[in-house]
């Protein structure tokens, strides 16, 4: 079979959304379910009176070194209905990461950290570490209404003070964090955090925030608490341990004494040695308040989680979750290498890094290795972008370039999308620019997603020309018009979450050949290729968009306006999120009227916030800040490998970046039959 046919052959009949996304063209496979997730039961009439533990936590509880979990559990519980039913305890979830870049494979695993959350479908917020919030009618006041009882897995109680500490003495230090989150600035102003009870606090605002709630449960800067806290050396996050890390602060021990700590510890400064107390992938000692605890540091062979003993949430028969103890995650040297393993039946659960053009050896091995393979399908507009670089400034020829519409547009009608199509998405994706799905309330409609977005060499050509790329050497390739040399473009790829990324970009390089444009391709560790990115050291770099499906909650992969994103112009970036006092202003009025609509979003209700939604993204296709490839497909962490053994996984779950995938499955009920 073609890949294409092959594709067809086991994909037949998504259901619902996806035969919206295909035409009606796939008809009956089994590999995509039902989108499901285990119930909330928010009545606290219904709540379980008495509690069991892990055996694990029994034992201690009997030597002394745990109070009985009646007492480790909150007031206000999270209590979740099993997805199909009661589990049992114990087991090691296997898992692969890459590496110390691979961050992302860990905090997904801790989003129970969050204050708020979604539901599968991506659209309902949910209680979270909050049992619930309220918006005032006038949106400028949102109230949070933390669970009563809550504790760290040190057993010390988590209240607001955490909050305000975070507030007051973390986010406000320049040190530690150097520029503001946009989360929380409105029109330049910023929010003011108030304490109004042990646990209750009010994020206070000069004009409207409809939308603060949803940046909440989002996987904002804000949305979250060590898994923002870690972000390339500055601490976000919403909230954080006082009675941990108050002592690491020069508020709190003299500055001579923590710089001495500093370098006894191997740093330069108090600061560096914060970052590290507050880092949870590195710091064995940090309180949590996710399911699992680290117990073993990402920077070794084996990343180790285990049970968080003081875990909120209980099952509705009164067993304290999660039900699996541990979580190992083994170091691989390469996706590829993530693969071969989840085909052999290494691992238990595994959707990051599986590669869609797998599907023929993922499918003939699930018997063989005793795992099943479920899709689950993605609205985001490209799973693969290019992201042209609009502050490159190391060559004044390309970075001038990069600059003009006209030349990201000829770049991106001289790619084939139809052939990535064929070649890496088994012809099973959506070719087109970076636009969501048209189902989406945010969508601007069928004719965006083909706009600047089509294989037209010819016009291509003309718009090189234009832009005065008129000569070409003996080869064909265009000639720079600053010194009549090669032009020579690079396309950085991080080695991250697409395998396939590396050989996507060679093909491109040679569809650009019969445009004229020579292209090399650089592979570099994620770490390397981001923190390159955010000094605007790259020219194009190529990821994906997943999440800006929900344009307000992920908003980094359309525009730049995230100063830890690092691949849409971090000078530009960083001049929105500081509203104007750092960075660079972007000279394009079009890009500046893309930063004005989503400011004025935030105090819009959710039906004008559709349509501000619905321009900003006729502006990015109009303008190709990002040329899309291929989307609305399974290939961005929809590919998933699971063992036969794993109960309580559901058939489909949502794969947006806001959901956090798998913790949007909520594995804290999954277990080993």
């Amino acid at each position: 079979m073609r890949r294409r046919e092959f594709g067809i052959a086991v994909l037949a009949g998504w259901a619902g959304a996806a035969v919206a996304q295909t035409g009606g063209e796939l008809q009956g496979s089994g590999l995509v379910g039902t989108l499901e997730s285990p119930a909330l039961i928010t009545d606290p009439t219904r709540f379980p009176q008495q509690f069991q533990e892990a055996p694990m936590l029994a034992e201690q509880v009997r030597a002394g070194r745990l109070p009985p979990v009646a007492q480790r559990l909150p007031q206000d519980l999270m209590v979740i209905q099993p997805l199909r039913g009661v589990g049992k305890y114990g087991g090691t979830w296997r898992r692969g990461f890459i590496g110390p870049g691979d961050s992302e494979n860990g905090n997904r695993l801790m989003s129970a950290d969050k204050p708020l959350f979604f539901d599968e479908t991506g659209t309902k917020i949910l209680p979270c570490l909050a049992r619930g919030f309220e918006v005032s009618e006038d949106g400028r006041r949102t109230t949070l209404h933390l669970r009563r009882g809550l504790r760290w897995s040190d057993g010390t109680p988590c209240t607001a003070d955490d909050w305000i500490f975070w507030f007051e003495e973390i986010y406000t230090n320049k040190d530690l964090v150097p520029a503001p989150a946009a989360e929380l600035t409105l029109k330049g102003k910023p929010a003011r955090l108030v304490k109004l009870d042990e646990y209750s606090i009010a994020f206070e605002f000069d004009d409207p925030y409809f939308l603060f709630p949803y940046l909440l449960a989002g996987d904002t800067l804000i949305g979250g608490g060590h898994t923002r806290q870690q972000i390339e050396g500055r601490a976000y996050g919403i909230y954080a341990p006082k009675h941990y890390l108050q002592r690491f602060l020069p508020s709190h021990t003299p500055v001579d004494a923590l710089t001495a700590e500093a370098r006894a510890a191997g740093f330069s400064t108090w600061a560096q040695l914060f970052l590290f107390k507050c880092d949870w992938r590195l710091n064995r000692e940090l309180p949590t308040l996710a399911a699992w605890r680290m117990v073993q540091p990402i920077n070794t062979q084996q990343w180790v989680l285990e049970r968080n003993p003081y875990y909120y949430a209980v099952d509705s028969a009164g067993n304290q979750l999660p039900y699996i103890d541990r979580i190992q995650m083994g170091l691989a040297e390469n996706p590829e290498v993530v693969n071969l393993r989840a085909i052999a039946g290494e691992y238990d659960y595994q959707e990051r890094f599986i590669d869609l053009g797998k599907l023929p050896l993922l499918v003939e091995n699930q018997q063989r290795s005793k795992y099943k393979l479920h899709l689950d399908l993605g609205f985001n507009g490209a799973d693969s972008v290019l992201f042209p670089n609009p502050c490159y400034t190391d060559d004044r020829e390309i970075a001038a370039l990069l600059g003009q519409a006209n030349f990201r547009r000829a770049l991106s009608l001289g790619i084939d999308r139809e052939q990535l199509n064929e070649a890496f998405w088994l012809g099973l994706g959506t070719p087109g620019s970076v636009v969501p799905a048209e189902i989406l309330p945010e969508s601007p409609g069928k004719e965006w997603r083909t706009r600047w977005s089509m294989h037209d060499p010819a016009h291509a050509n003309r718009l090189l020309d234009g832009v005065g790329l008129t000569r070409k050497d003996r080869e064909g390739y265009r000639l720079r018009r600053d010194n009549s040399q090669r032009l020579r473009l690079e396309i950085t790829v991080a080695q991250t979450l697409s395998p396939t990324w590396p050989q996507q970009s060679e093909m491109i390089v040679q569809h650009w050949r019969q445009i004229g444009i020579a292209a090399d391709v650089k592979v570099q560790e994620r770490s390397l290729a981001l923190t390159r990115g955010r000094s605007d050291q790259i020219q194009i770099i190529i990821w994906t968009n997943n999440g800006t499906e929900s344009l307000y909650l992920y908003p980094r992969y359309a525009l730049p306006v995230d100063p830890t994103a690092g691949v849409m112009g971090n000078a530009y970036a960083l001049w929105f999120a500081s509203n104007g006092a750092r960075g660079t202003e972007p000279p394009e009025p079009e890009m500046r009227r893309a930063h004005a609509l989503l400011r004025d979003a935030a105090g819009q209700r959710e039906a004008e916030r559709h349509r501000t939604a619905q321009e900003i993204w006729k502006l990015a296709v109009e303008q190709q800040w990002g040329i899309g490839l291929v989307g609305l497909s399974p290939a961005f962490m929809g590919v998933r490998v699971v063992s036969d053994r794993l109960e309580n996984v559901p058939g489909r779950t949502g794969i947006s970046q806001h959901i956090r995938t798998p913790w949007g499955a909520h594995p804290e009920q999954w277990y080993f039959r």
